[in-house]
Parts: C-alpha cells; structure tokens; sequence
C-alpha cells in the first residue's frame, strides 16, 4: 500500500533528486499521479539579520521544492492532458507574517509560482490550488508559541484543527478553487490589503507596535 511506499522513501524535498524518486515509486506503485500534494513547509524566523542558512533553507523548502514537484509531475500529467497540484503557501504569502521575512518572502514566491503554473498550464489541462490558511495545529507553529512570529499569527485568527484545514481543501478541489481559504477571514484581508495598501500597511505596524510592545 502507500503506507508501504512512504515507509520506503521519506522524502527531503529541498533534493531535486529525492522528489524525482518519490514521483517515480508513485506511478510505479500506483500509476499515473492525478493529484500531487506539495506540502512541506519550514518556519524561519527574523528579519534581514537571520542567518543565511536560514534563508537558504526557506527558500529550498517553501519555494524550489514545488519547483521540483511541478518538474516531476508536470510531463506526465501534460502528456495526457489532465492532472493536479495542490501547493501549500500560507496566508503569509498573500498578507505577511510579522517578525518571520524568511518564512513571508518564500511564501510569498510559492503563491506566485503557483499563479505562474495556473496560468501557464491551465489551458493543457492542468489544475492548480494554492493552499494559504493562517494558524494551523502543527508542530511548527506550537513550536513558534511565545516568539513574535508565532504570536502574530495567533493575534491574526483562532488556531485551526488539521482535520478542519484537510476539509476545506478537499472541498476547494472539488470546486477547483485556486486559493483555499480555510480561514475565510483572510480573503477580507486580502481585499483590505488591495483596496488601500498604505492603510493596510499602517494598520499591520500598529499589530506589530503591540507585539512588540508585550511583556
């Protein structure tokens, strides 16, 4: 089964290599890939300052491990004119996360990239969502709980359950949405952000003024 084949190869993404053998063992095992889930995500925090090392593993895993997804899955699914990526991004990617500009910057780019595939290939038959909650439970943001970054995120909306965030994507591909939404806030956010920038901007120093202002 596909438990048996995970167990076989835990994939790193940010190897262009390991993403290639995951794609293969797939349809090996299970044929061609009707819907391909790119989902890893890593958390930096800190500004222009965080260590170069941290930059360069955001941008490998939040941005060019799609990239390798797309190059591995893409051919075949073109070839036969049908087939699916759901990228996972984050509402940083369309808003900001404050104190992380590693984790913003790189989400941002994994929205654009996923705009660029839609557009791009939406007309051979290829579907793309861009998958961008706000809080989820997960490790990553447990983790961040008591740091500005992840404090942020918990000042922006509740902390959504996975299985919450697994329903609205499924929910979103069958309507074939490009973004999903689980957080339905985050769509006002996005049009306040778009309706006036430089308000939107002033009111996000404002959040920041009083993160960085808790004791």
């Amino acid at each position: 089964g596909l438990g048996d084949v995970y167990k076989r190869q835990v994939t790193d993404v940010a190897r262009e290599d390991a993403v290639g053998v995951l794609v293969r063992e797939a349809e090996d095992a299970y044929g061609p890939i009707d819907l391909f889930c790119s989902n890893a995500g890593v958390g930096v925090g800190g500004g222009p300052e965080a260590p170069d090392e941290g930059w360069a593993l955001s941008w490998e895993v939040n941005v060019m491990a799609h990239v390798y997804a797309a190059r591995a899955a893409l051919p075949a699914m073109i070839a036969r004119g049908e087939g699916y990526l759901l990228q996972t991004a984050s509402a940083a990617g369309l808003l900001t996360n404050l104190g992380a500009a590693p984790y913003s910057v790189t989400k941002h780019a994994a929205v654009g990239l996923a705009e660029w595939l839609a557009i791009t290939y939406g007309d051979q038959g290829i579907k793309v969502s861009c998958l961008c909650p706000q809080g989820v439970r997960t490790p990553m943001l447990l983790g961040g709980i008591g740091q500005e970054a992840g404090n942020a995120v918990l000042a922006a909306g509740g902390m959504m359950e996975p299985e919450d965030v697994a329903e609205a994507v499924v929910a979103g591909l069958r309507t074939e949405e490009f973004l999903i939404l689980p957080h339905p806030e985050v769509r006002t956010y996005l049009q306040q952000k778009v309706g006036d920038y430089d308000r939107w901007l002033r009111g996000m120093r404002r959040l920041q003024s009083r993160l960085t202002a808790r004791p």
